[in-house]
């Protein structure tokens, strides 16, 4: 069970936009209601881990113990984020767990997730790819799976429950494959990628398809999913500590840029890589911490466009319409996360189109040798929107081969061996 320790206020030094945005989200309460957030709270057994972390809400400041099956803050309904006691910097073996003396957990559930490469691109001066699409599965989800899973198991379930777009259904069915767990997977009927079904079928997860789009799929979930298996989706706070690690690479490589372009879907994983910057700097080693930028599709832009009009709380859209299926979500859960990692670090969201993202998905794989699916791609277009100065990371945050049916493929036909010789000596 959670344990309060503190019910003060948030951190003295909080921006005050920050605290403008825990205004808006406590008037909203989040699209998913009270009593929701309740039942999300089910401590069928265990969960109390010792003292080398504890939980605190966004949102009212509460703090509370390790709690690997508190999601949502008792007090108020807000978001939770996992603080690290006594962290330190010293990275020291492979992939994510490298940087275990970051973590809440010192080592776990692995596939060989993390160290991706970073690419300097042909695309524009200063530009560099973060190639997430060379993850075990295929995308930036395995990094947060990893702990994610492993956190499941120490809980003590047995089994494991997402919705998705797709990757996370890829992801979360490779890693509870690998700890011996069964894994749940809500997806929305006709919206999902076939590579990535084909994924998650293969490592053995039971597909469940839910009429309506990813919102839907999530709030099933976290209605009634919960209560019978361990959910991760990045409403876990756990999950997202993966995540972060991204930018520890980041700053090992090139120390701390100027910018990094995220794509924006459930809004989860440009908060971790926001947090894992800010903890360098807590350490002293990030001086300049960069700006972030959220790229959304046109058609699925809540939080873009709200960003535009000047308002601190997303104009949530029913209907998302995007290629780009893996962003394609029109309610994002971790919105306030979002939102104060993109004004904490001075940034801004931005809206790309789908013919952009698609333009850019063909750029990066025929300058770069980049394999990008269109959400991964969206970063990319973006960047090349803007046109930022300074060194900028495009975080790609899955693999081409998980969405292939948007590329359209030509062949030329030859008859006989002459014309093959009078085609290549053109």
């Amino acid at each position: 069970m959670w344990l309060p320790l503190w019910r003060g206020g948030g951190d003295a030094g909080r921006a005050d936009a920050t605290r403008k945005i825990s205004t808006s989200f406590r008037e909203t309460k989040v699209f998913l209601g009270v009593k929701v957030i309740k039942e999300v709270l089910f401590c069928s057994y265990g969960g109390d881990f010792g003292d080398s972390s504890y939980l605190r809400c966004i949102n009212c400041g509460a703090v509370y113990s390790a709690d690997y099956r508190l999601f949502r803050c008792p007090r108020c309904g807000g978001l939770l984020d996992v603080v690290v006691r006594d962290k330190y910097w010293s990275p020291g073996g492979r992939g994510i767990w490298r940087y275990s003396s970051m973590l809440p957990l010192k080592s776990g559930v692995s596939l060989g997730e993390g160290g991706t490469p970073l690419v300097k691109s042909n695309l524009g001066n200063g530009l560099h790819i973060k190639f997430e699409g060379a993850n075990p599965t295929g995308s930036f989800k395995d990094r947060g799976m990893a702990l994610g899973v492993t956190v499941a198991r120490e809980s003590g379930a047995s089994k494991v429950v997402v919705a998705s777009t797709g990757n996370t259904a890829a992801s979360a069915a490779a890693y509870a494959a690998r700890a011996g767990m069964r894994c749940y997977v809500v997806l929305p009927r006709g919206h999902v990628a076939r590579g990535k079904l084909v994924q998650a079928a293969l490592h053995g997860a039971e597909l469940v398809m839910v009429n309506g789009l990813f919102d839907k799929a999530l709030e099933y979930v976290v209605t009634y999913g919960t209560k019978y298996a361990y959910p991760l989706n990045s409403f876990n706070p756990w999950r997202l500590e993966g995540q972060k690690t991204l930018a520890f690479e980041v700053f090992e490589e090139l120390g701390c840029p100027d910018y990094v372009v995220v794509p924006v879907g459930n809004a989860g994983n440009i908060s971790a890589i926001w947090k894992g910057f800010k903890e360098l700097a807590e350490l002293g080693l990030c001086r300049r911490l960069p700006k972030m930028v959220g790229a959304q599709a046109e058609g699925a832009a809540p939080l873009a466009k709200a960003w535009e009009r000047g308002v601190l709380q997303p104009l949530f859209i029913d209907e998302p319409e995007t290629v780009a299926t893996a962003i394609k979500i029109g309610r994002p859960i971790n919105w306030p996360k979002a939102l104060a990692a993109v004004m904490e670090s001075g940034g801004f969201f931005v809206t790309v189109s789908d013919a952009e993202i698609l333009k850019a998905q063909k750029l990066l794989a025929s300058r770069d040798g980049i394999g990008a699916e269109p959400a991964g791609a969206a970063s990319v277009a973006a960047a090349l929107k803007l046109k930022l100065s300074g060194t900028v990371v495009a975080v790609v945050t899955g693999h081409a081969l998980k969405d292939p049916d948007v590329v359209e493929i030509s062949a030329r036909e030859v008859r006989n061996a002459e014309e093959l010789v009078e085609l290549l000596e053109r």
